[in-house]
């Protein structure tokens, strides 16, 4: 494969697959345009591009594809190599990786589940699942140091997407264990390629399991859609894929930025526990601020597509990679001071985090459920929670894609009653 040079640099610029700064490499990826050339970790060349602006443009443009399978030449001609470590983002055939009718066809049994009322009755249910896990952490002594992330950020939303999707309670540690792999982006080849095959072999325990004891719940609609000829095998796996990983590491990713982002702020973390600012205000600017989801992988033009605003052009076929990190701190949006977390800020709800246009994330509102229920209820119980370590000392996820850390080490201080 080929590539063109970047004018401003005199090469492509190439991502850091370990993710050891997202937002400094946002920021010089934002100095080289609206949209830059950059070579994806296995040395494939894309574009990166980080204007919010363009970014909707795109993701509504009638001529940008997902899908790989018609769009791509290069993966189509099978000049992608089968060990890439990213490949499992451009294999899958869901809702996530389809494109016009066939992207309308495999979101449609998705997006009832994640209707408006279903997704508010679940919230007594988050409530519960929510006060357990404080309970156990209540366990651990007020002086003692837990980790934040694996304790309480991580098991939220699993157990909640567990719930939503009828898994048995014997799999979901072997979920946990499983699902934070398929968004790195540091792995070798050989552990990048079993890292899905792992996923794969609890969906299919899954699927074994509900077409025995089926429920009110979405892998039982999606295992009947599939009976009813409505999904192959492939897609039924694969939409359970994109539920169990994307819709459970996003809202882990916005519990631990924005627990992260409150502690760092203390000022702005009496505001929510006060009134003052609501919890909403407070996940909305988390979600501008640390976009959980830094870099999405892959669109494609399926013809030439030229921007007007930018006088950009996108070949043909050349693949597309959109930087919501860089998009939340874009200071022709949010001011000079984009870079800072702040929850008065006029322009907290105005982010691209879950998306934009025919592919925006189905499981936003239940994220941003969880999180507001979630964040209250742990700050009330623990209201001298503390850091453990410096900022600076937090590690981020060895991740392009995947924006959080990799422990969050805390003290709880003493509990309410």
């Amino acid at each position: 494969m080929t590539t063109t040079q970047t004018p401003a640099t005199g090469c492509p610029y190439r991502l850091d697959g370990k993710g050891t700064d997202i937002h400094g490499e946002a920021a010089a990826l934002r100095t080289l345009g609206p949209a830059a050339r950059v070579l994806l970790p296995g040395g494939l060349p894309a574009w990166s591009v980080t204007d919010p602006h363009l970014i909707r443009r795109l993701l509504t443009h009638p001529d940008i594809s997902k899908d790989a399978h018609q769009h791509w030449p290069a993966y189509i001609n099978k000049e992608i190599p089968a060990d890439w470590p990213l490949r499992i983002w451009v294999d899958v055939r869901n809702a996530l990786s389809a494109y016009g009718p066939e992207h309308t066809r495999l979101r449609r049994p998705l997006a009832a589940a994640f209707s408006p009322r279903r997704v508010r009755a679940l919230a007594p249910q988050i409530e519960t699942i929510t006060h357990t896990l404080l309970d156990d952490l209540q366990t651990s002594g007020p002086e003692e140091v837990v980790d934040l992330r694996a304790r309480f950020a991580w098991r939220l939303p699993l157990l909640v997407v567990n719930a939503v999707l009828g898994v048995p309670e014997d799999l979901h540690d072997d979920f946990r264990d499983e699902v934070g792999n398929l968004f790195a982006t540091n792995l070798s080849p050989e552990k990048a390629a079993q890292a899905p095959v792992a996923v794969y072999g609890l969906i299919s325990q899954l699927i074994a399991h509900k077409r025995e004891h089926p429920g009110d719940d979405i892998t039982s609609g999606l295992i009947a859609a599939h009976a009813e000829g409505q999904l192959t095998e492939q897609e039924l796996d694969d939409s359970l894929m994109l539920l169990i990983g994307a819709g459970h590491e996003t809202t882990v990713n916005l519990l631990d930025h924005a627990s992260v982002s409150l502690l760092l702020h203390p000022g702005q973390l009496a505001m929510a526990t006060t009134g003052q600012i609501g919890w909403d205000r407070v996940v909305e600017e988390a979600l501008r601020h640390q976009a959980p989801i830094a870099t999405i992988i892959l669109r494609f033009p399926v013809r030439d597509v030229h921007d007007e605003a930018t006088g950009l052009t996108f070949a043909q076929g050349e693949a597309i990679a959109i930087n919501y990190a860089a998009a939340g701190r874009d200071s022709g949006v949010h001011g000079q001071d984009a870079d800072h977390f702040d929850i008065t800020r006029g322009t907290v709800r105005d982010h691209l985090a879950f998306g934009h246009g025919a592919h925006l994330c189905l499981g936003a509102e239940l994220a941003r459920i969880e999180a507001r229920i979630a964040l209250a209820a742990l700050f009330a119980r623990f209201p001298g929670l503390r850091l453990a370590v410096e900022a600076d000392q937090l590690r981020p996820l060895p991740s392009l894609i995947s924006n959080g850390h990799e422990q969050v080490p805390v003290v709880l201080g003493p509990a309410t009653a």
